[in-house]
């Protein structure tokens, strides 16, 4: 069974945007290692058309192997969105989601041994609220933006978190690997 994880870059002060960030290099190669393991992304309407930043890159690489690869690498991983506004999606390895999204999820789960990712902040609130997130991977870049998207902004129930790893890049971001917790409200 895969696992469902939760990969978004935000802010030091909680705020997810991608143009907020550090895409360096080193950051490209690791969501490179990240895509590579992942059977099936998952996005919201805005983030995916964000992504469809990639496939022209595809057709006429940048130059810079790390880039390069990832748009490769990206274009190829399938991909699930939701949305209740896009009829169709015109990136070959996108489709709509048919079912809602907790049934995608747990059917995605027991269909692949491979993970399954959540790149959209709205996707993760829903997920960490139905509590299907296996491991959160929040990559924390060193800047205040004092304004923007939270990622958690509509939760309404406490989630405790288990710190599983880091990993530091030249940049000063820095991800953090957390499953959820066994802990219950009062107890630490």
């Amino acid at each position: 069974m895969g696992k469902l994880i939760a990969a978004i870059n935000m802010t030091l002060d909680g705020f997810c945007d991608h143009t907020y960030g550090i895409a360096d290099d080193e950051l490209h190669e690791h969501y490179s290692d990240l895509l590579s393991s992942t059977g099936t992304i998952l996005y919201g309407r805005i983030t995916y058309q964000l992504m469809e930043y990639w496939p022209p890159i595809v057709k006429n690489p940048t130059g810079n192997r790390a880039i390069d690869e990832f748009a490769v690498i990206m274009d190829s991983v399938p991909k699930i969105v939701f949305s209740r506004t896009l009829k169709k999606v015109d990136w070959e390895s996108a489709r709509i989601a048919t079912r809602s999204f907790e049934e995608e999820v747990l059917a995605l789960k027991q269909q692949s041994d491979q993970d399954i990712l959540i790149g959209s902040p709205s996707l993760i609130a829903a997920a960490t609220e139905l509590k299907l997130v296996n491991e959160f991977q929040l990559c924390v870049h060193p800047m205040i933006a004092g304004k923007g998207l939270p990622l958690f902004k509509n939760s309404s129930d406490m989630t405790f978190l288990k710190l599983i790893k880091t990993e530091t890049f030249g940049s000063g971001a820095i991800v953090l690997y957390y499953e959820p917790a066994k802990h219950t409200a009062g107890s630490v």
